[in-house]
């Protein structure tokens, strides 16, 4: 990591991709959303190379707020990568990854960040299965049963939502998991390297307002049979001889 630990600074990472619609929006309730008493946030926005403007939007939602930051890289590359560039620029004790597309509630961050006064956590997952009635599509719903339960049978530890788009490790874990993903697999990879090296994972309840393909969703079902796979390959640690990840390259705006 590129920067030193901050007691108590938790780093909000939002990363994008053609997102100029709703970024005036996420970056307003997550600098506005309430924190636990000695907490404060450090917001990170990362450029995945939008090409509609979205890098304009978002300096110009953060103008005015010293606490936020824009990192761009040259194209388009994966969620994965634009998390790691973030995780690459994060000043936190902890790190939060915060979806653009408004899809999951800043006001949960109180109950994402409350386990962490127990100093045997590791990480916090926001599972929409234990707090959210709503549901994305059937065949995704049903998909983040299955990667969910696979995971659980895998580790042997229970996980209700492994796919959840809120998670929340200790940021002086991250070098030791040898993070690589580029894409949506960074989700099962973050996961199966935390469980895979003992560490523990609390779920708490959050809530969860899907969005159709229409509005914009990305993910697709392919990306679960990835995650599948991601999950098991790194469960018989077939990735013990890759060569290390390429570090995402990425400039700050001032």
């Amino acid at each position: 990591m590129t920067s030193s630990r901050a007691d108590g600074l938790v780093s909000i990472i939002v990363p994008f991709f053609n997102e100029r619609a709703t970024l005036p929006r996420v970056v307003a309730r997550v600098l506005a959303a309430p924190l636990p008493a000695g907490f404060r946030r450090e917001l990170i926005l990362v450029d995945d190379g939008s090409t509609d403007g979205s890098a304009e939007v978002a300096a110009a939602a953060l103008r005015g707020d010293t606490s936020g930051r824009l990192l761009r890289l040259e194209r388009n590359q994966g969620k994965g990568t634009a998390v790691r560039a973030g995780l690459d620029a994060a000043r936190g004790e902890l790190v939060l990854v915060q979806d653009a597309d408004l899809e999951y509630d800043p006001d949960d961050y109180p109950a994402l960040l409350a386990p962490f006064a127990d100093p045997r956590v590791d990480a916090v997952y926001g599972s929409r299965i234990l707090g959210s009635p709503n549901r994305s599509y059937d065949r995704y719903y049903w998909g983040g049963r299955v990667v969910s339960l696979f995971t659980t049978i895998l580790f042997g530890q229970r996980i209700t939502d492994e796919p959840t788009g809120y998670k929340v490790v200790r940021r002086e874990l991250v070098p030791e998991l040898r993070l690589a993903a580029r894409g949506f697999e960074f989700c099962p990879e973050i996961t199966a390297k935390l469980l895979r090296s003992g560490r523990r994972i609390v779920e708490v309840p959050i809530r969860y307002a899907p969005r159709s393909f229409a509005e914009g969703k990305k993910i697709r079902a392919r990306d679960g049979a990835i995650a599948l796979w991601t999950l098991l390959r790194l469960r018989l640690g077939l990735d013990r001889r890759d060569r290390p990840a390429t570090p995402p390259v990425w400039r700050e705006e001032s």
